[in-house]
């Protein structure tokens, strides 16, 4: 679970803003969990195919990488360091994101994606990762965040953290909002996520001279 000083910071920088001290509390603590990838690259090629897609159709593309990986007997990795643009595009990558992917591949064999990344502060990290052809600074943030579980980053770029920060703020300039929650940015955008994903879905809008039927209880 999250340390509790950082949820205690969390609730404490968001007192001038009742309306996102009462999101975050109603969040809750959150459930930081290990990283999912091994290596620093592996995450870079999830984040690269799914870059500008709904989650449905980024499931969907790995759905097929991963079977088309299983039918030669080998992994996504194994795909992307192969390097078989034809099978790639037919997965439903686009012929950019495959050469970012082997961008990626050739950056972690030119010893760019190794341990020492880990230790950088997450300026210099991102750097070195933006110098790979398809990763740009949100990608970088994505990976010091999910990846090296860096607790400072906030991700200006994100429009689910902006938008909702915006809501519940009234404010437009994020980076001076989010500066009160260092050195726990990085957890503020994570609550912020949890807070838009669990957030009821607003009723489409009805032409002009209706009415919206009123809510059913239970």
């Amino acid at each position: 679970m999250l340390d509790p000083k950082a949820y205690a910071h969390l609730l404490d920088a968001a007192r001038a803003h009742p309306p996102l001290e009462a999101a975050i509390r109603q969040a809750g603590p959150l459930r930081i969990d290990p990283p999912p990838h091994a290596c620093v690259a592996d995450r870079l090629f999830v984040e690269v195919v799914n870059q500008q897609l709904s989650t449905r159709a980024a499931a969907a593309i790995w759905a097929r990488v991963e079977a088309a990986a299983a039918a030669v007997g080998s992994s996504p990795r194994g795909l992307f360091e192969a390097g078989d643009p034809a099978l790639l595009r037919a997965c439903g990558i686009s012929g950019n994101k495959v050469r970012a992917l082997q961008a990626i591949v050739a950056a972690e064999a030119a010893g760019l994606l190794g341990p020492d990344l880990a230790g950088l502060p997450h300026p210099e990290r991102a750097a070195i990762l933006c110098g790979i052809r398809g990763v740009g600074p949100w990608t970088a943030d994505m990976i010091g965040i999910f990846h090296f579980h860096d607790p400072d980053i906030w991700p200006e770029g994100d429009v689910a953290a902006v938008g909702c920060l915006r809501r519940l703020t009234g404010g437009t300039d994020t980076r001076a909002l989010a500066a009160p929650f260092a050195p726990y940015r990085s957890i503020l955008a994570r609550t912020l996520w949890r807070i838009k994903d669990t957030a009821p879905a607003e009723p489409p809008s009805l032409p002009a001279g209706r009415l919206r039927p009123a809510a059913k209880s239970g």
